[in-house]
């Protein structure tokens, strides 16, 4: 897609997501519309796949894992509108019988997931698995994986950290949402990561700087320094900087609307910020 495209692609995107959530007054905006910009570059500009024929293999395909599953309204949205699954569908997220569960879960087969992702931390772990067994069947395909910067507090991501160097698993590309905020307050007030750079890097890791994570030009540019880097023996990760709730102006910067639906009213504020470029479902 041309950066126009993206642009507006992302816009429908956030639409969705405060619609989606609004619907069932339940969910994740916050992080979702964080994320956005990475996960409309990564399925309409970067990865190669094919939604149309998905299998959970993904052998001579790019694949992505969403490690932390709560922001699953962008995920869903995203994979909707690059033809994985009937756009209305949407409709049905976390409704009774729904394959859009509130975190993304494999057993209903939902075209587009590979791992169920509700408990937080365990991302890392299955794109290890994956990457490895791209390299054992001689893909040259590559594994992403998105995590919160909160999600770090849990142990098994640094298990993961380690393996990865270790093992030189160099076609993994991860990304760290490092916004600041989790459900209870700022990172730092909940419990402090430090320099989560530095630590990555300490443990073997090359790391790309993407401190504009809202801006679809800056998201481009370092997925191209990542991929880039990748096939030298290091893993590499994107130490991406984003705006809990971007693109809504009373959600933007705030762990408030981690985990919070809006009203009719703040729908429609929000609805009213973000134009329709493609077509609501």
């Amino acid at each position: 897609m041309e950066l126009a495209q993206l642009k507006d692609t992302a816009t429908q995107v956030r639409r969705d997501i405060v619609r989606m959530v609004h619907a069932v007054q339940s969910g994740h905006p916050g992080g979702s519309l964080g994320c956005t910009e990475l996960l409309v570059a990564l399925y309409f500009d970067v990865m190669k796949f094919n939604s149309a024929e998905f299998d959970m293999d993904g052998k001579g395909e790019d694949v992505f894992f969403l490690s932390n599953g709560h922001i699953s309204p962008v995920f869903y949205s995203v994979l909707a509108r690059a033809g994985y699954f009937p756009v209305n569908e949407l409709n049905t997220f976390r409704k009774i019988d729904s394959r859009l569960q509130g975190h993304p879960t494999t057993h209903e087969g939902l075209p587009g997931v590979r791992i169920a992702s509700g408990s937080l931390g365990q991302g890392l772990s299955v794109a290890c698995g994956a990457a490895l067994s791209k390299r054992l069947n001689n893909d040259d395909t590559l594994v992403y994986s998105l995590h919160g910067d909160g999600e770090l507090q849990e142990g098994q991501n640094w298990e993961a950290i380690m393996f990865a160097a270790h093992h030189k698993i160099d076609n993994l590309i991860a990304t760290i949402d490092w916004n600041g905020q989790q459900i209870d307050g700022s990172t730092d007030d909940v419990m402090g990561l430090g320099n989560i750079k530095e630590k990555f890097e300490v443990f073997g890791w090359h790391t790309v700087d993407l401190e504009k994570g809202n801006d679809m030009q800056a998201v481009l540019d370092a997925i191209a320094e990542a991929k880039a880097a990748t096939g030298k023996g290091k893993p590499v990760a994107i130490m991406m900087k984003t705006d809990m709730g971007h693109g809504v102006d009373f959600m933007a910067g705030t762990h408030k609307w981690h985990g919070i639906a809006p009203n009719d009213e703040q729908l429609a504020d929000a609805l009213g910020q973000l134009p329709e470029t493609l077509g609501d479902y």
